[in-house]
């Protein structure tokens, strides 16, 4: 793992990109899959050794590659039944107060900065419709930032956070 030095870092603050290697694609899959399991059997898996895999873990945390560890959660068997993707329309140069604006929100889930017709896409869960609604209603269409929203209900969704080795079929 390399950390390339004439890659800038962006105006959002994100850090230099970061080379990986055979190596390090293969530990991050294998931890995408289980991040439970121990260093030992990680290695143990990859055919590296205790030590070389700790290492590498350790660098990629540093390097801020790997950021955590997670567990995937079922949403609706956990009270989260009703999701929506909301399209957002903005006011020019908005993007940082609409983020700001909906930082203590729970039910945003994902915001994204996007390309295109709209300006963003939030993933909003909630226990309820009536709870979405007020969600879009009353948290985000009340920012001044938003300029329009459009709603898409999920009626069923599938979520994968499994990391791909580049190159593999």
């Amino acid at each position: 793992m390399q950390v390339s030095p004439d890659d800038q870092t962006s105006p959002a603050g994100s850090a230099r990109q970061v080379v990986l290697d055979d190596a390090d694609h293969r530990i991050l899959a294998a931890l995408s899959r289980d991040a439970r399991q121990s260093v030992t059997a990680l290695a143990q898996s990859l055919h590296l050794s205790r030590a070389a895999t700790y290492d590498r873990i350790s660098r990629l945390r540093t390097a801020g590659v790997l950021r955590g560890f997670t567990a995937v959660i079922d949403r609706r068997r956990a009270g989260q039944a009703t999701a929506a993707y909301v399209f957002l329309t903005l006011k020019q140069d908005d993007w940082e107060v609409l983020r700001s604006g909906l930082a203590d929100e729970p039910a945003v889930q994902h915001l994204a900065l996007v390309g295109g017709q709209y300006d963003a896409v939030l993933l909003v869960r909630t226990a309820s419709v009536e709870e979405l609604r007020r969600v879009i209603f009353e948290r985000i269409q009340s920012l001044g930032c938003v300029e329009s929203t459009q709603t898409a209900l999920i009626f069923d969704d599938h979520a994968e956070h499994r990391y791909a080795v580049p190159g593999s079929d």
